[in-house]
C-alpha cells in the first residue's frame, strides 16, 4: 500500500475568508473534486451556509451539512464540529489551528485574512506542516490581479 501525504495550500491575504472559501469550493466542484468546507463553530458555518446559497450571483453551489444522511451526494459539505466525513477529497478550513482530522485529506487549503493576529496562527499552521514534511504551496491573494 503506498501512503500519499496531504497536499497543503496556503490563501493568504484574503479579504473575505467565508467569500475566498466560496470561490474556492465553487472551482473545485467545476473540476470534478468534492468539497469539505470545515467551520470552527456553528454560527461560521451557518453564514457560510447562507453564502453559498447566493454564490456565484447568478447560482449558487450545490451543499449540505456533513452529518446529513445524504451528504455522500453532494459535492460540498458543511462541517462544524462532529468527525463524520463522507469524502476525502479537499478540505478548505476555517480553523484557528490545524484540523485534527486533516490527514485524512488528499489535500488542504488554509486560507488566511489579512489582520494581524490572523496571520500569526496562519504561520504557525505553516510552520507544523512544514515540520512534518507536508508538500506546501503558497497562494498570496493581496497581489495585483491579472486575467
Amino acid at each position: 500500500m503506498v501512503l500519499i501525504m496531504t497536499k497543503i495550500d496556503f490563501y493568504t491575504g484574503s479579504q473575505d475568508k467565508l467569500r475566498t472559501a466560496c470561490q474556492l469550493s465553487h472551482k473545485a466542484m467545476q473540476n470534478g473534486v468534492r468539497v469539505t468546507l470545515s467551520a470552527l463553530d456553528a454560527t461560521t458555518a451557518d453564514a457560510l451556509d447562507k453564502l453559498l446559497w447566493h454564490y456565484p450571483s447568478t447560482a449558487f453551489i450545490p451543499h449540505c451539512r456533513s452529518d446529513a444522511e445524504e451528504a455522500a451526494q453532494w459535492p460540498v459539505v458543511l462541517n462544524s464540529g462532529n468527525d463524520r466525513f463522507p469524502h476525502y477529497d479537499l478540505l478548505i478550513s476555517l480553523h484557528d489551528e490545524c484540523a485534527p482530522f486533516f490527514s485524512r485529506f488528499e489535500r488542504v487549503i488554509e486560507i488566511i485574512g489579512q489582520d494581524a493576529e490572523d496571520s500569526r496562527r496562519g504561520r504557525e499552521r505553516y510552520k507544523f506542516y512544514k515540520d512534518r514534511g507536508y508538500e506546501l504551496r503558497h497562494i498570496d491573494l493581496s497581489g495585483p490581479k491579472t486575467s
